[in-house]
């Protein structure tokens, strides 16, 4: 395990040197995406062993779902099956090594899966071909036919972990505000689906303009801004049932860019009122709300830390859109953001270690990255308009939304990597804007 996680960070070294670096060095070795240039690592996926009858297209299409996950990091590199020498025919049959390295497979991946009435079960081992051995045990999940994609991402993600020592992200789902029609009469509404775009669900109609939809930590729950009554309100929905109700309604006053506390019992939003705009705390079950900063400023897009402690949001106090922290009980706030441009849309890595911004700067919204601090800011991308960033679950990768410019623009979801690696357009039917990555299912 260690010589083939090592082989991930050949833009460091030569690939001799990390494997020898790798036998001297104790504990498992861990991937650190960074600005070097990274070589995929190659690796084999036969179409996993069907045990029953009825089982061969679902035991294809999982393989192909999960060499689609790993292929889409940049981080791996499926040999075809053209290439392939051995054939994978009984799940506990030993490996032929010899015939993996002679095609360069670093690793190899195989399954077996079986059918019994809506019943799935599937298995799976992951090898390091050089070093002739597995990585870890064998691993055994189980559910129904229908929720064949899922299962695959479940392995992708094992199989990502147990080769990078990171998290992995497949078994997730994105919402998003999918939009149809000319740019100057959109209709927008909100929608679901799993991270790669498959299994697209709407949530609402296209009778009114959503904005901003935020899952909930438990993935249930979304939130999400309005205009069905004129003008901007939160609305939490309930992600299975898709009831849902106004957060906030008070006379007189606008509520949007709300965002869930990290246990979920509480809201951050923005509520403009007499002409201020503040931001404002309260309990996800209703309540009074408790009123966070008070300047004659705009206050807005809050976002909690991962451990609810604090709070980066974006205010104009200082003359331009800039980006603030502050604890979460309100207070001072100290100003993060010191670069040329205008910032905003702050949004906190679960990891708790970075702030991903949108910011614009001489005619261009680049998507960025800096530490919590303000320091170590480094733009990833760059383009008409770049905006919306989220994190994946492992805090890895940023998802957001792009838009062409033009009468005739279109937006639409892409995602990148936290060194600015890997820039690519996410699969959804028809447009999209304004997307937020759920935690792991």
């Amino acid at each position: 395990m260690k010589k083939l996680a090592a082989s991930l960070l050949i833009g460091l070294c030569a690939f001799g040197a990390m494997a020898q670096l790798a036998k001297a060095q104790s504990g498992p070795l861990r991937i650190e995406i960074t600005d070097g240039v990274i070589e995929p690592l190659p690796y084999a996926v036969p179409d996993l062993v069907a045990e029953t009858p009825g089982s061969n297209q679902i035991a294809k299409d999982m393989a192909r779902v999960i060499a689609a996950d790993l292929n889409g990091t940049g981080l791996f590199r499926e040999i075809p099956a053209k290439a392939h020498i051995s054939t994978i025919t009984h799940f506990g049959s030993p490996v032929q090594f010899a015939d993996w390295k002679a095609i360069n497979a670093q690793a190899l991946i195989t399954g077996g899966v079986s059918v019994s009435g809506n019943e799935l079960e599937v298995k799976f081992r992951v090898f390091d071909v050089f070093a002739g051995q597995e990585l870890g045990n064998g691993l055994r999940f189980k559910g129904t036919t229908d929720g064949w994609r899922r299962m695959a991402h479940k392995v992708a993600d094992a199989v990502y972990s147990r080769i990078t020592g990171e998290g992995g992200y497949f078994d997730s789902r994105v919402v998003f505000v999918s939009e149809t029609g000319p740019k100057n009469d959109r209709k927008k509404r909100l929608a679901i689906m799993d991270y790669d775009g498959a299994n697209l669900q709407y949530l609402t109609d296209s009778s009114s303009i959503v904005l901003a939809p935020r899952f909930s930590p438990t993935g249930d729950r979304v939130l999400y801004t309005s205009y069905e009554t004129g003008f901007p309100q939160v609305y939490v929905l309930n992600v299975g049932s898709a009831q849902r109700r106004v957060l906030s309604n008070q006379s007189g006053t606008m509520s949007f860019a709300p965002r869930f506390s990290p246990d979920g019992k509480s809201v951050v939003m923005s509520v403009t009122e007499g002409g201020n705009t503040d931001l404002y705390k309260m309990a996800i079950g209703g309540g009074k709300r408790v009123r966070l900063t008070s300047t004659p400023s705009i206050e807005t897009a809050p976002s909690f830390s991962p451990d609810g402690s604090q709070i980066v949001f974006e205010s104009d106090r200082s003359g331009s859109p800039q980006l603030y922290i502050m604890s979460a009980n309100g207070g001072e706030a100290k100003r993060i953001s010191f670069g040329q441009g205008r910032y905003g849309t702050p949004v906190w890595s679960p990891r708790g270690d970075l702030i991903a911004f949108t910011k614009q700067n001489k005619g261009r919204f680049h998507i960025g990255v800096m530490r919590t601090d303000g320091s170590d800011e480094r733009l990833l991308t760059a383009s008409f308009l770049d905006e919306g960033p989220t994190w994946a679950p492992n805090g890895r990768v940023i998802m957001f939304t792009r838009e062409t410019r033009g009468s005739d623009g279109v937006s639409a979801l892409y995602s990148v990597d936290v060194s600015g690696r890997n820039l690519k357009r996410v699969e959804v039917t028809g447009g999209g804007s304004d997307p937020a990555w759920s935690p792991l299912q």
